[in-house]
């Protein structure tokens, strides 16, 4: 086995199991802040896939939280925190999220 074949098998994948699909709207994400604080903020929706998203919020969030989103379409949804950034470029918190509805957007 050559070097690549070994890194390879050790280093998991940063390629995301569904595509990622642009998007912008509105939605409503209630939770707990990292204080133990709740919150209901409006936040947008930047992309998703078929069972998360990228939200962009004005909320303090820590990885492992439950959030709730609301979207206009559809039904409230639960979701788990996987990840909390700040974007470089124009400063705003980023949170990303794995929808805990295995059908995720598209359940009914």
């Amino acid at each position: 086995m050559n070097e690549k074949e070994q890194r390879g098998a050790t280093v998991p994948s940063q390629r995301p199991r569904s595509p990622r699909v642009p998007v912008e709207f509105a939605l409503q994400v209630q939770g707990k802040t990292t204080a133990g604080e709740p919150f209901n903020v409006h936040a947008q929706a930047i992309k998703i896939s078929r069972a998360g998203a990228t939200i962009i919020l004005d909320a303090d969030v820590a990885p492992g939280s439950i959030v709730k989103l609301t979207p206009p379409f559809g039904r409230e949804l639960d979701a788990e925190v996987n990840g909390v950034w700040t974007d470089q470029i124009d400063g705003r918190r980023r949170i990303g999220v794995k929808l805990l509805d295995e059908d995720g957007w598209f359940a009914e």
